[in-house]
């Protein structure tokens, strides 16, 4: 694809937590178990600071969902709930805040003022989100390019969602008020891979900091991602830094696919019609389950006539980015499980002969499609009402909107494209004036080559394994465990770099490795439990369930055997294969045996000792 031809634009929002207390209370940031309660609220839409409701926001709001959220002893507090006001702003975060914006050149704000985001998904208890702008017109300085940073902004994270049954939904308040550094960069990107080298090299960064945290969930990235015709859509979440390429590739696809379905459409001369019509009387004995298991449950069938629409819906399995699916999952948002569509019918037990019948009931032609479904009246007219708007879009082109990430690399509509209207004031939070004192406390940041030489010269790496530690963000682990085990620096490399990757490889999860866990394994090694061959094997028996390094160290089968054990198992290999002798180079021949059955339970030069024994030994007899 010529990224460059398409017009393709793409700017980052990246969100990292911060490694501090809360933003907005003394509680702890961690994620946590343990539940003490339970509180329950309804939220609804308020205007912003310019009156207006916003339309994301209001379109949340008429869902009318319920939020059920869990408090969490040490992790949440009466903050959290909405029952006290917020304390003053975390001066630590904030701090880490302003020396990342030194660091990318920013021009940091006077005084910085708190403003209240309204977000009525139930991942604030308020209602709101409280955040506050730091810097702007920054700068991300790389090898082949320079990134515009036009906003740095230091906020609350939301609540975390456990559950989701019907309109009620389960948040934990643990995550709630963990102080997020948001750094927003210019759609100056400009394809899939430039969008992950920016987001790695922002990440590096933050890193670079030493007070953020780690593991899975605690950074995120928000796209926004348009094309020549098209329109500015949100990817909102993405975690896996190696799929953001995936996302930009395919939803730049699926804005040409909208772009060209809206060219057929306007030379069509389609029409969306609004009026609902229903057909239940046709179905009264049909054999679609789906269907039949609805007008039992007191519900009907209802139909739409999208005129012009005929062949352009798509059929399921013909193409992932298909307009039926994007009718689909307005009508999800407002409770509709699904729709069917005319042209993936007859199908699902619908027979030709009743979707004949929809079509003359509604005055249909074969150039029009039809839309059904079945539901409670009231549930299927909010979903037909919903799929309405987004056909009359589809006539326009590409709606702006924002979208949640699927873990295949495709995304799915959440909700429209919020915007300036649901900002206002924070009224309870004072303004912090940036000062001489607060800038003279700010932390270091080391640049990413200067971090390349240091770690070179001080634990004697190469410029390629430094990059590697550094670019598969292992480097404060790569630090802390070489403090512990300053003579095992290449094993700690090693198991950083390749032995993570063959584990990633095998589909196991990583992130369930802490560094207390990695250095239980190195100070086995270190202490001859085994041969540096078995870290391997001892790292997959941890992830694959063993509880303790004892518990590892057995099931991987590494116990280190003495020079008695090894030399008996070299002989026995030895005298089932007495063709080694023959060979032209027998020590290789049998050096392979050796290690084939001894690896990680004895060192190889150990190994290569006993085997040289041996075979002198055999020639001298």
């Amino acid at each position: 694809m010529d990224w460059e031809a398409i017009g393709l634009k793409v700017g980052l929002e990246i969100h990292q937590q911060l490694d501090t207390r809360k933003l907005f209370c003394p509680c702890r940031s961690e994620l946590r178990d343990e539940v003490s309660g339970t509180i329950v609220r309804r939220l609804r839409a308020a205007e912003g600071e310019r009156g207006e409701i916003d339309v994301a926001a209001r379109q949340t709001a008429e869902r009318n969902l319920l939020f059920r959220y869990e408090i969490v002893p040490g992790s949440s507090c009466l903050v959290e709930c909405d029952e006290e006001p917020p304390h003053e702003i975390n001066t630590e975060a904030l701090r880490i805040v302003l020396s990342i914006a030194r660091h990318l050149n920013a021009r940091i704000l006077d005084e910085i003022h708190v403003m209240r985001k309204i977000v009525v998904d139930g991942s604030n208890t308020t209602g709101f989100q409280r955040t506050a702008l730091v810097a702007i017109n920054g700068a991300l300085r790389m090898e082949q390019w320079e990134i515009g940073i036009p906003t740095l902004c230091i906020e609350e994270d939301a609540a975390r969602k456990i559950e989701a049954q019907g309109n009620e939904i389960t948040y934990r308040l643990d995550r709630l008020g963990i102080p997020l550094i948001e750094i927003a960069t210019t759609p100056d990107i400009h394809s899939p891979e430039q969008t992950r080298e920016v987001a790695e090299q922002i990440g590096m960064l933050l890193r670079a900091t030493k007070k953020v945290k780690r593991g899975i969930g605690t950074i995120r990235e928000d796209l926004n991602i348009s094309i020549k015709g098209g329109a500015r859509v949100e990817i909102k979440g993405v975690q896996e830094l190696n799929m953001l390429a995936e996302y930009v590739r395919n939803e730049a696809l699926r804005q040409l696919k909208l772009i060209e379905v809206a060219g057929k459409l306007r030379e069509r001369n389609a029409v969306v019609h609004e009026q609902i019509h229903e057909v239940t009387h046709i179905f009264r004995n049909t054999k679609s389950k789906v269907i039949a298991n609805a007008i039992a449950s007191g519900g009907g069938v209802f139909a739409i006539k999208l005129s012009g629409f005929a062949g352009l819906l798509g059929k399921k399995g013909e193409d992932v980015h298909r307009i039926g699916s994007e009718l689909a999952q307005y009508a999800r948002v407002f409770g509709l499980g699904g729709i069917f569509h005319s042209d993936e019918l007859p199908g699902y037990g619908i027979t030709a002969e009743e979707l004949n019948a929809v079509r003359s009931a509604i005055g249909a032609g074969s150039e029009d499609a039809v839309v059904l479904a079945a539901e409670k009246e009231a549930v299927a007219r909010k979903g037909l009402s919903a799929v309405i708007e987004r056909a009359k879009m589809a006539i326009q082109g590409v709606p702006e909107e924002t979208r949640d990430p699927l873990p295949d690399g495709t995304t799915r509509y959440s909700r429209p494209l919020p915007g300036g209207a649901r900002m206002y004031p924070e009224t309870d939070i004072p303004p912090v004036r940036v000062n001489a004192v607060l800038m003279e406390s700010l932390i270091p940041v080391e640049e990413y080559g200067a971090k390349i030489e240091r770690m070179c010269a001080q634990y004697g790496l190469s410029r390629e394994i430094a990059r590697q530690i550094i670019r598969s963000w292992r480097d404060i682990e790569f630090e802390e465990l070489s403090s512990m085990f300053p003579h095992a620096i290449a094993e700690i490399a090693r198991l950083l770099t390749n032995t993570l990757a063959e584990m990633q490889n095998k589909k196991l999860e990583i992130e369930k490795l802490t560094v207390e866990h990695l250095a239980q394994i190195l100070d086995a090694y270190v202490k001859g439990r085994f041969a540096k061959e078995g870290i391997e094997k001892v790292v997959e028996a941890f992830l694959c369930g063993a509880a303790s390094i004892e518990e590892a160290i057995k099931s991987a089968g590494v116990e280190k055997l003495g020079a008695s054990e090894i030399e008996n198992i070299v002989r026995e290999l030895y005298a089932q294969h007495p063709e080694i002798s023959a060979k032209p180079n027998p020590e290789s021949a049998l050096m392979g045996l050796a290690m084939a059955k001894l690896r990680g339970r004895a060192d190889g030069k150990t190994v290569n000792e006993v085997v040289k024994k041996v075979l002198t030994s055999n020639l001298q007899s």
